[in-house]
């Protein structure tokens, strides 16, 4: 099973990773279907902290605007996949497109 997180602020990704409000994770089943949506509330945004944090919850994958190298870097240790420069929509159409292999990515809108 998939486990995808995405980083919002108001209801749609949040081009800034570390400054989001709420992380959304949906897993995934072997048909790469959503069985679940959950919202969660992040720690207190610190270097480091949030790959550690979601790896806690098994993510397999991160969906985010803009990142930092040293966040990638600390997924890429977790075995955590990560997609950046994904636009700034709903969260539950980020994940349906990249099921779907459609997710739309361009350049890291971070870059610190």
């Amino acid at each position: 099973m998939k486990k995808i997180a995405l980083p919002t602020e108001n209801g749609i990704l949040c081009a800034h990773f570390g400054h989001c409000q709420q992380f959304f994770i949906y897993d995934i089943d072997e048909n790469n279907n959503i069985i679940n949506e959950s919202s969660l509330t992040p720690p207190a945004h610190e270097p480091g902290v949030y790959p550690a944090w979601l790896a806690q919850y098994k993510v397999s994958d991160v969906i985010a605007g803009g990142i930092g190298q040293k966040a990638i870097d600390l997924f890429k240790q977790s075995k955590i996949n990560v997609h950046v420069g994904a636009p700034a929509k709903e969260p539950k159409l980020l994940v349906e497109d990249f099921l779907a292999g459609n997710l739309n990515t361009n350049s890291n809108l971070c870059d610190h």
